[in-house]
């Protein structure tokens, strides 16, 4: 799975690294060296404007953790926040999503664990691992969206609607593999315009677009474990932690 990743950059670099044509220059997310589940994140999209009927592709905030059109409560988001690719084009939570409501989510990288034995007598604990493209490109991972309304808010109140997103995931390779069987997957910048475009749906053409991250070519380093905390953030959360086993 991917349950925590790194997203650091601006709107503005965004914006301008995948062609936007529309977002909120006073809409701002912070960057965030712990980007967790429910977390608001940026993502990369396109919808067709409600005057024009013109599809944007635009920048807009939404929040991990996908949430379907028919759940009864947000608290399903947090259940959700990545997407197998082997079944999501036919899982009913995620199939409506992967026809039409397909994103792109902008990342530095991603962290996973690995368990490890206990030693010495010490207990056993998890060894957070910071993994990313080794030509420190940016990631554009796959993802999905939805819009979801809450019944219990009146329908001119804007908050009645939350628009969230999932991860899409894959078995891991090369260095993430080392550490954790799933990965998210990613989408190369020849093929965003197919991927983002909503009027293409056959789902075998939309899976083949699909590549796991810097085509495998990944760097996996230990990381301070810090980052176990989810409120703990900011640069030093990558910070090289000793390899498993080392001495001190």
């Amino acid at each position: 799975m991917c349950g925590r990743y790194v997203a650091t950059r601006s709107p503005q670099d965004l914006a301008g690294l995948f062609h936007v044509s529309r977002w909120n220059p006073e809409t701002l997310l912070a960057p965030s060296w712990n980007v967790a589940p429910t977390d608001e994140v940026w993502a990369v999209l396109e919808r067709a404007d409600r005057g024009t009927g013109e599809v944007e592709r635009q920048l807009r905030p939404l929040r991990w953790g996908l949430v379907p059109s028919w759940a009864k409560s947000l608290t399903v988001g947090s259940k959700m926040i990545n997407a197998r690719v082997e079944t999501v084009h036919e899982k009913p939570a995620y199939r409506r999503a992967f026809a039409k409501r397909r994103c792109l989510l902008p990342a530095d990288g991603f962290y996973e664990w690995q368990q490890l034995p206990a030693e010495g007598g010490a207990k056993p604990r998890k060894q957070p691992y910071f993994i990313s493209p080794e030509d420190g490109e940016l990631m554009a991972m796959a993802g999905l969206y939805e819009f979801w309304r809450d019944p219990e808010v009146p329908d001119d109140d804007p908050a009645a609607w939350w628009a969230t997103c999932t991860i899409i995931t894959t078995e891991a390779t090369d260095a993430a593999g080392r550490i954790h069987p799933r990965m998210p997957l990613t989408v190369a910048p020849s093929h965003h315009e197919a991927w983002l475009d909503p009027a293409h749906q056959d789902s075998d053409e939309l899976r083949a677009l699909l590549d796991t991250p810097a085509g495998g070519r990944l760097h996996a380093r230990a990381v301070t474990t810090a980052v176990n905390n989810v409120r703990n953030n900011g640069p030093h959360l990558l910070d090289e932690a000793p390899p498993a086993g080392a001495a001190g």
